[in-house]
């Protein structure tokens, strides 16, 4: 357990594996642990989630993005070919010594962000995950010509070909960058106003928003939340995460970062109930979506009557109904390959483990796991995927 939040990446401990002609899977340094360092696969390099492990926020920086350095160099790319970078901070008051070591990485053509304040494993006060584009592929960067830069060192999207990774956006006013203060309907808003301006910049529209992740302080206002974002994608929504997290500053309420696909076969896919009939629509969430060779899944809960407070059962029956998705959509176990498990207690992290190893056996997809707070009252676990044929 002790040795999960060191993620000291190896290059003598890496070997590659093929799992299918599409798919290069290069494994971590630890082999007990069911996730990959990478998983490269359609145009995409996907780094699991690396935690720091030892010493205050900037040497654990340092060590993180150094070992994500390393992963990529083996997987054949580089920190400067980084299109989305999501951090989790643990402590909301470490956020500029980050951004300090941080910016020294990257002093140009930085690339999409989102940071939130999320409880993690062990002793790290941060984690990573990196979604990377190979050596030689396109990597444009985004920003809106009518705003400032950003204060903080990223860009506000990142396209690579039909693709487009875009920062955690949050109430702000992209012109002076100033904050624009209100309740949670007034900061989804103007959030989803920002989001419309950074897509326009690209070429893309919400109608091409394939994947979101929420991040909201108060569990409270998800509903008021709700009532805003549904107006922005009236058909076949996103698949989406909804967690509880502090963000970088009190001002604001709510963090959303996207990936938009511009692809001719987007379609919504529901998750089939257990006797094969066909599962309800959400109005906030699309169970999955497809778009050209990827699927994108919603962050799967598992709570039911009977397994509340069980972790094993709850991680279970999330995998049971993510098994379900895969197959109404037309994909399989082994097209995933990237994920993010959220873990309200992390002291049920191998708990979670088992259920999540017999899933895939093997050739297991990138991963970060880290403590969010879940929107529904008796969950105990939330996973979320990417598939790629």
């Amino acid at each position: 357990m002790r040795n999960f939040a060191i993620f000291a990446f190896s290059l003598a401990a890496v070997s590659m594996t093929f799992a299918q002609s599409s798919k290069q899977v290069f494994p971590g340094a630890n082999p007990a642990m069911p996730f990959s360092a990478a998983v490269k696969a359609d145009g995409l390099i996907y780094v699991s989630g690396t935690l720091g492990s030892a010493g205050d926020i900037k040497a654990q920086t340092k060590q993180v993005l150094d070992n994500i350095a390393a992963t990529l160099k083996v997987a054949g790319s580089s920190l400067a070919n980084a299109a989305s970078v999501t951090v989790y901070l643990k402590n909301q008051s470490d956020f500029g010594a980050m951004n300090e070591v941080y910016s020294t990485y990257w002093t140009k053509d930085r690339p999409a962000r989102t940071t939130a304040m999320i409880p993690l494993l062990n002793e790290g006060l941060i984690e990573i995950a990196v979604v990377a584009v190979p050596d030689g592929g396109e990597r444009v960067v985004i920003n809106p010509s009518e705003w400032n830069s950003s204060p903080n060192p990223y860009s506000y999207a990142v396209k690579t070909g039909n693709t487009l990774f875009m920062s955690g956006l949050i109430a702000r006013n992209g012109k002076d960058n100033t904050a624009i203060k209100g309740d949670m309907a007034t900061q989804t808003k103007a959030v989803l106003d920002n989001g419309a301006t950074v897509l326009k910049a690209a070429g893309f529209a919400y109608s091409d928003v394939v994947a979101t992740r929420i991040y909201l302080t108060d569990q409270a206002a998800f509903a008021d939340m709700n009532k805003i974002y549904q107006s922005y994608f009236p058909s076949d929504p996103p698949a989406r995460a909804t967690v509880k997290a502090l963000l970088t500053s009190p001002d604001y309420s709510v963090e959303m970062t996207m990936v938009a696909v511009k692809a001719a076969n987007r379609s919504a896919a529901t998750t089939p109930n257990a006797d094969g009939t066909p599962g309800a629509k959400n109005a906030n969430l699309s169970a999955a979506i497809r778009a050209g060779n990827r699927l994108y899944l919603s962050g799967i809960l598992g709570n039911t009557a009977t397994n509340k407070g069980d972790i094993k059962a709850q991680a279970a029956e999330s995998l049971v109904r993510i098994g379900r998705t895969l197959k109404a959509a037309g994909f399989d176990w082994k097209d995933i390959v990237d994920g993010v498990v959220y873990l309200p207690d992390l002291t049920k992290f191998n708990d979670m483990n088992t259920a999540y190893r017999e899933a895939f056996g093997k050739d297991f997809p990138a991963r970060a796991t880290v403590g969010a707070g879940l929107m529904g009252a008796d969950a105990a676990v939330e996973i979320m995927f990417t598939a790629a044929k």
